[in-house]
């Protein structure tokens, strides 16, 4: 045997109940993969539910694929041949996905469904643009709006280049991107149809993406949460084995930033710090 050779060093991985992450947008210009698959490796889940955009299937322009890409659905693909349940809920940029009959990889497909958390809570588990303005819920606004984030992102990532900023750091035109979604009207009005979908549907809270606004807070007597996403705010929401929620952050220095919160009467919440 080489003296110089040594054992692979074995993966350190945090187990959860189940994993939210939403709003990948592979193959679109803001995506982000680097911090995608460091989340993925760092973390395991008996559970794994896609909660809408992964695929941008609807942004309208030149597709941006790497082979980073292609490993993230390896790699959710070996956890479901592995025995882990992978549920895909399509969101507005893959809705091609949705509808009886389709099928991606190893992984479940539905428009929503009802998570049990280990403490007995339900939750309903939707993208979250079904609850959009009626004017948002467009296709040809979907398609203008996508069009204008990858010119942005596109020169973000010019400047990126031209500065030498790692992909992780906030910069002006993100939080100009930001502060444009806000004001689409995705607030208050928007967040209480989708608890009130909830309610409708019996459930104890919301589990969301689609907004790429992180939380985690009670809304009317219910759980709000959303998972965010990985082109902005990097964030996933967790479930423990005691059926606590959580949002984790995975920051610039690549670990998860996170802040356990005491307990709120009727649900288990934790909160994201930035």
């Amino acid at each position: 045997m080489n003296a110089s050779a040594r054992p692979a060093k074995p993966v350190c991985r945090t187990h959860y109940r189940t994993l939210f992450l939403s709003d990948f947008h592979l193959g679109a210009r803001g995506c982000r993969p680097g911090p995608i698959l460091e989340f993925l490796r760092a973390s395991e889940a008996d559970t794994i539910y896609l909660v809408g955009d992964i695929l941008d299937l609807w942004h309208g322009g030149k597709v941006q694929w790497t082979n980073a890409q292609t490993e993230i659905l390896n790699e959710l693909e070996r956890r479901a041949a592995q025995g882990t349940r992978v549920v895909y809920l399509p969101g507005n940029h893959d809705a091609s996905m949705r509808g009886p009959g389709m099928s991606f990889l190893n992984f479940e497909l539905a428009e929503r469904v009802v998570h049990h958390g280990a403490d007995g809570q339900r939750y309903l588990v939707i993208h979250g643009d079904q609850c959009d303005a009626r004017i948002l819920r467009w296709h040809g606004m979907t398609r203008f709006g996508s069009q204008m984030d990858g010119l942005f992102r596109g020169l973000d990532a010019w400047l990126r280049r031209r500065t030498g900023r790692s992909e992780t750091e906030h910069s002006v035109i993100e939080l100009a991107i930001s502060g444009i979604n806000t004001l689409l009207a995705r607030g208050e009005g928007y967040e209480r149809r989708l608890t009130t979908l909830a309610q409708d549907c019996e459930a104890d809270g919301i589990i969301c993406g689609h907004s790429h606004k992180p939380a985690l807070r009670d809304l009317d007597g219910l759980t709000y949460a959303n998972c965010g996403d990985w082109v902005d705010s990097l964030t996933a929401l967790t479930e423990d084995h005691s059926g606590a929620l959580q949002l984790l952050e995975w920051r610039a220095e690549r670990q998860v930033q996170h802040q356990p919160a005491p307990r709120v009467e009727d649900a288990k919440l934790a909160r994201v710090r930035a």
